[in-house]
């Protein structure tokens, strides 16, 4: 009989709740120590909803090498596994809970966009797209979306431009950690789709038509109904005032100057009655109180006839 038991060859896998459960235990753990995390939750089954989390994962399940590992990996995000999770230009850290009380550390790195590849996509979708915030929606049209997704052309990284690091014990490149990290990109990118630009290390600023940023700094109606475009991709398209510029500022400070002066004499006009007003009536209320006093001090003088 042999010495290892059943369940020695084969360890039942934690349930859903029960990875739930050490996720929250040990990002509570971790918190008291001093780290910031910033897990990936995902809410029911759907790990991204918008076009540029869903496009990612669908480009991670087409590199068919992964497939189980991406299965598993599907599992672990959505039970929460994916306690922390930073992206920065071509690097992706992230701690993941596994079967031991340390999360395994992982480290993704994704080769940047190379700028001849940038720049012809740029061509391609000039003067198509109206504004950042379409593109950060994805709301372009059907060709372009095409465009963006081809596996061999487009915006995604190759299978070949990313390298993993997982510090569990699992040999395998990609393993079921470095998996979930990989949906946990995708989730993320739900909430903020230019970490998309950042990881690749492009610019998507470039990629919109200039006449159309041009017209939404000048205050135009854009689809942006009042946001800044500095918080949609965390860019800053301000230029140094011209000429023009400071004499329209000086123009509309004189303005406001005038304004100001008119308002104050318009004030002062109106006062000044009042104020008149409540000074003849104290004179008037003076007068009388000394004929009163006059005519008091009269009668008590003149001597009372004999009778």
């Amino acid at each position: 009989m042999s010495r290892y038991s059943y369940w020695g060859y084969f360890k039942p896998q934690p349930t859903v709740w029960e990875r739930k459960e050490k996720a929250a235990e040990t990002i509570a753990r971790l918190t008291k120590k001093g780290a910031s995390l910033s897990p990936v939750k995902i809410e029911g089954r759907t790990i991204a909803r918008t076009f540029w989390g869903k496009a990612w994962c669908d480009n991670i399940e087409s590199y068919r090498d992964y497939a189980y590992r991406l299965e598993r990996g599907r599992s672990y995000v959505r039970s929460g596994a994916v306690i922390d999770l930073q992206i920065s230009e071509g690097l992706v850290k992230a701690l993941v809970i596994g079967s031991g009380r340390k999360p395994y550390e992982i480290e993704i790195r994704i080769d940047k966009m190379k700028k001849d590849a940038w720049d012809a996509l740029v061509k391609r979708s000039s003067g198509k797209i109206s504004s950042l915030m379409s593109l950060a929606q994805g709301k372009l049209p059907k060709e372009m979306l095409e465009d963006f997704c081809n596996p061999e052309t487009g915006l995604f990284p190759k299978p070949r431009e990313i390298h993993f690091d997982c510090s569990c014990p699992d040999g395998a490149s990609c393993c079921k950690h470095v998996a979930a990290v990989l949906y946990g990109i995708g989730a993320r990118l739900d909430e903020t789709p230019e970490l998309f630009f950042t990881l690749r290390g492009i610019d998507p600023n470039s990629i919109v038509a200039a006449e159309v940023v041009d017209a939404i700094t000048d205050g135009a109606e854009s689809e942006l109904a009042d946001a800044d475009l500095g918080d949609v991709f965390g860019i800053s398209i301000d230029a140094e005032p011209g000429d023009a510029e400071v004499a329209s500022a000086k123009k509309r400070g004189l303005k406001r100057a005038a304004s100001k002066k008119s308002m104050v004499a318009a004030k002062t006009q109106k006062k000044a009655p009042a104020k008149k007003t409540s000074a003849k009536k104290t004179a008037i209320k003076k007068t009388a109180t000394t004929k009163t006093s006059a005519k008091k001090q009269s009668q008590k003088k003149v001597p009372r006839k004999a009778k």
